[in-house]
């Protein structure tokens, strides 16, 4: 390349000319393709290569050379496009010519998504609920320690946050966790809604716990239920769940109850119901004994009571005055039991192929 403002003119005009001819010439989308790479090609393209020289020339001369290259790269793209714009339409008059289009057919419809099968199976839980005179409140997914495990009578040392203590979170000067069970949202609903001392609530979301295996996962969802008021008994609890687990499943799979411990419940009661999955037969998901754990429960212990009568500085929850039960059922576990399920992970794998037969 020259150094004078006339050798770099003669220079550009050689270039265009020849990438008239060359797009002139190219007939197919490689030939266009070639075209591009021989004069803009970032590389070994002429065009690329001269803007690239620019700064070996006196600055009188780089800017007038600058301009031209400038212009003959712009004006190579334009024509490139409208080659491509003449091939697609000539390509598209050829296969309109060429095949016969039924324009009376139906056309085809987009395929439709639908509702996960665990978000059926929460709204299902939460109109049952619902229609027995409950309340929906869901709570935070990001909890404190005060909500989440003291309030609940489990304090730092105590051995059952072992399978609970999980996720932390930094949050200004203390740390926050996911929460591991919705019992917090309980908590909160009573140091909100402290007159009257009357609770009947379900508290359905996202917890977060150290579990995988084919009937854990590290989050899954849960629905937990309280109920506050005076004169409440076990009986009450357990009429509850059985109506609930029946309106659910139908009356021919039997339920069992027996002691368990929990904190916060005192005394505690865990559910079972019969193993849709083998009808009672033994599998993998009821561990060969015909029963699946389907729900903990118990009367609400009165240090929970006292806590939040604690916090609000006064005894609106006396425990001399109110009782209460408390149930919390895994969303993902009652599915697993309504389709036939065996392994949890199933429902955040991704897999279509998986998810499409629940339709409807």
């Amino acid at each position: 390349m020259g150094e004078t403002v006339e050798s770099i003119s003669k220079e550009v005009e050689r270039l265009r000319r020849e990438a008239t001819d060359a797009l002139s010439a190219a007939g197919a989308a490689p030939e266009l393709q070639a075209v591009q790479d021989r004069f803009l090609g970032r590389r070994s393209g002429a065009v690329s290569g001269l803007l690239k020289s620019l700064g070996r020339l006196d600055p009188a001369v780089r800017r007038q050379a600058g301009q031209q290259l400038n212009l003959l790269k712009e004006e190579i793209e334009r024509g490139l496009g409208e080659a491509r714009e003449r091939m697609e339409a000539r390509a598209l008059e050829a296969r309109l010519t060429g095949e016969r289009v039924d324009l009376t057919l139906p056309g085809r419809r987009p395929a439709r998504g639908r509702r996960h099968p665990v978000t059926k199976v929460r709204e299902e839980l939460e109109d049952i609920f619902l229609a027995m005179g409950y309340e929906v409140y869901e709570g935070r997914e990001v909890e404190d320690d005060y909500h989440c495990f003291e309030a609940l009578n489990m304090p730092p040392d105590h051995p059952a946050r072992d399978m609970q203590d999980t996720f932390y979170l930094e949050r200004g000067e203390g740390l926050a966790l996911l929460r591991s069970h919705t019992s917090s949202s309980q908590i909160r609903y009573m140091l909100d809604n402290p007159h009257p001392p009357l609770v009947r609530i379900i508290c359905p979301g996202k917890v977060f716990r150290r579990d995988d295996d084919i009937t854990h996962s590290p989050m899954f969802q849960q629905v937990e239920g309280l109920v506050v008021g005076p004169g409440i008994t076990l009986g009450d609890l357990k009429g509850t769940i059985e109506a609930f687990l029946h309106t659910l499943f139908g009356p021919q799979y039997p339920v069992r109850f027996r002691p368990s411990f929990f904190p916060y419940t005192e005394p505690s009661v865990e559910a079972d119901l019969g193993c849709i999955v083998c009808d009672g037969k033994g599998c993998r998901v009821c561990k060969g004994t015909g029963w699946v754990e389907i729900l903990g429960s118990g009367m609400v212990h009165p240090a929970v009571f006292e806590a939040v009568n604690g916090r609000l500085g006064r005894p609106v929850y006396d425990p001399e005055e109110v009782t209460g039960f408390a149930f919390g059922v895994g969303i993902e576990r009652v599915a697993m039991m309504r389709h036939g399920v065996d392994d949890i992970r199933l429902f955040y794998g991704s897999d279509l192929r998986f998810l499409e037969q629940f339709r409807g």
